[in-house]
């Protein structure tokens, strides 16, 4: 059991990351919110969106990635601390993706779609997203409807492949080739002068980075808390009863 959870050891470093984590995220929170923002066409004041919405798509990605690679790991050494691990990225990249689709469809309310009424556009990228988070949550409920440890494991492990193979496609090719109002899509260049001015940048690269620590921060506390929950468990399971001696 002790080697099937290993986990590294969590010491001074680990806790000196958090600290740096939570300043940082407070300096790009203040800066994101307070700070100047140049008025940009369309967007105007809105364009303070760029600094949360963008780089939860990163850390939506990020999870994935690393959901997928522990998923390999575990069909590869049937160990259970990748499936905990791939659990858990999953769970922060699925928190990200939904983040990061709300105020999407918030921020489309107000600048393309204002005075329309519509609050779910009909982006493509954006409805694309939505069929990938729904791919996302199917992983959760296969993990829900499955008792027996090592199958849940098994399966979830092949699921998380499929899915983390259907997410380029689906929030990146696909969008790209449809007109759409969305930066990134055909004929519609990310990251242009209309979406981001020169003065904004800064700001959105630590907030890129801060986001992507605080989802490293946020998927180990969930496996922490989970392998030491399967430890507790183990320790309190019944010892088997041997079967008696037959002389």
């Amino acid at each position: 059991m002790d080697r099937d959870l290993a986990l590294p050891r969590y010491g001074l470093a680990y806790r000196l990351f958090g600290v740096v984590a939570a300043v940082w995220l407070t300096v790009v929170l203040v800066l994101g919110l307070l700070g100047p923002v140049t008025n940009l066409p369309i967007l105007e004041h809105t364009a303070r969106n760029l600094y949360f919405h963008v780089p939860m798509w990163f850390v939506l990605y990020a999870g994935a990635v690393a959901g997928a690679w522990h998923a390999g790991r575990y069909l590869a050494t049937g160990r259970t601390v990748h499936d905990v691990r791939s659990e858990a990225a999953w769970m922060v990249s699925t928190v990200a993706g939904v983040t990061a689709l709300v105020t999407g469809v918030v921020w489309a309310r107000f600048t393309w779609y204002q005075g329309t009424g519509l609050w779910w556009s009909p982006e493509p990228r954006q409805n694309m997203v939505a069929v990938q988070l729904l791919i996302s949550g199917a992983y959760f409920v296969l993990r829900g409807s499955l008792d027996r440890p090592r199958q849940r494991a098994r399966l979830s492990a092949v699921y998380a492949l499929f899915a983390t193979a259907s997410m380029p496609f689906l929030t990146y090719v696909l969008p790209r080739r449809m007109a759409s109002l969305h930066p990134g899509a055909e004929g519609n260049p990310a990251f242009s002068e209309m979406d981001i001015a020169a003065d904004m940048r800064w700001v959105f690269y630590a907030a890129a980075v801060g986001f992507l620590m605080l989802g490293w921060w946020l998927y180990t506390q969930r496996v922490r808390a989970r392998v030491a929950a399967l430890r507790v468990e183990a320790l309190a399971a019944p010892a088997p009863v041997a079967a008696p001696v037959v002389t």
